[in-house]
């Protein structure tokens, strides 16, 4: 009786020996192909998290920070808080019959994203102003979650929560089981954001970094509400990201990852610090599975960011090369 007891006792062991060991040989990048990129940031993430690495970096100061449009998700053919306030300007078109003949209204309505593109930043602030304030930040919040729900991409037919960078999620969720606390950065809004980042990346709404408009508390009914106001209140892109770490975050990023020139000065700031540092960009390569652009582009640019990379050795992740899959739903 004691015997088999004992035979039973070991092969348990043995199995639970056997499953730890693969649990740990298991690859933390499985949609990143092998090679010199993947190696590198598993080295990078090692050593910082290492206590008997001579790059050793306490648990408090491992902050990594990620741009979102291009970065962790997609952006073309347009950033999608665009593609958001597109449908916003036709859903509220009925109460403005002016903008039928004014810009960029009318290149909205008509989905002219071509002219939308030539009017730059300051046709999508327009969209932005006119169709995202005048409301609370909760009803706001649903607008946002129930396009979501509804709206698809126009070139993938699937949602836009779905157009998420697996790779990118995948080293999310090895630098968080390292140590490291992960922030988004962005130049999107972070009203817009917040609703949706936690269950598409495991990134709670307090570690969000964005633009913002104004907004005021008021009374409504005896009920404490904050109102969104047509006013921008910060801009959280180009030399606005340092700007915005310094005063959210607080500490300076270890590892900093973005796409393009509207990240330069987020890496510049990550790169100014002592010690290990890890500073890539995400350079669209892939014209079959996503898009190839980079310096003509009229979103997502990467022109002065990619000469600095090159010149300074910033990891370049190059999606055709280094991606063995793009998206959750691709082969």
């Amino acid at each position: 009786m004691f015997r088999p007891f004992v035979l039973f006792l070991g092969l348990i062991l043995l199995t639970n020996g056997a499953a730890l060991a693969v649990r740990k040989a298991a690859d933390p990048l499985p949609s990143w192909n092998n090679g010199q990129t993947k190696q590198a940031i598993l080295a990078f993430v090692k050593k910082v998290a290492d206590r008997k690495s001579a790059d050793y970096v306490p648990p408090t100061e491992r902050i990594a920070v990620f741009d979102n449009d291009g970065t962790l998700w997609a952006e073309q053919p347009l950033y999608f808080q665009g593609l958001f306030a597109l449908d916003r300007v036709k859903a509220l078109a009925p109460q403005h019959p002016e903008w039928k003949e004014r810009q960029p209204f009318k290149a909205a309505l008509e989905n002219d994203l071509t002219a939308l593109a030539a009017r730059g930043d300051k046709g999508l602030v327009e969209l932005v102003m006119a169709t995202h304030a005048g409301m609370t930040t909760t009803e706001f919040a649903a607008i946002v979650e129930d396009w979501l729900a509804e709206a698809r991409h126009p070139k993938f037919g699937r949602p836009y929560t779905e157009l998420v960078y697996q790779p990118m999620r995948e080293l999310l969720a090895h630098l968080r089981a390292n140590g490291f606390k992960t922030y988004i950065v962005s130049g999107g809004g972070i009203d817009f954001m917040r609703p949706w980042v936690e269950k598409a990346y495991d990134i709670p709404p307090e570690q969000v970094v964005g633009s913002s408009i104004e907004t005021k508390f008021e009374l409504r009914d005896g009920k404490p509400v904050l109102v969104r106001l047509p006013e921008v209140d910060f801009v959280d892109d180009r030399a606005g990201k340092p700007v915005g770490i310094h005063k959210f975050i607080g500490r300076r990023p270890i590892a900093a990852f973005g796409n393009s020139d509207g990240d330069l000065q987020m890496l510049q700031w990550t790169a100014g610090g002592e010690g290990a540092r890890l500073m890539a960009l995400v350079h669209h390569t892939d014209a079959e599975r996503e898009w190839a652009y980079d310096r003509e582009s009229s979103v997502g640019r990467l022109d002065q960011a990619l000469d600095e990379a090159k010149t300074r050795g910033w990891m370049v992740v190059d999606m055709k090369r280094d991606w063995k899959r793009v998206f959750p739903f691709s082969e």
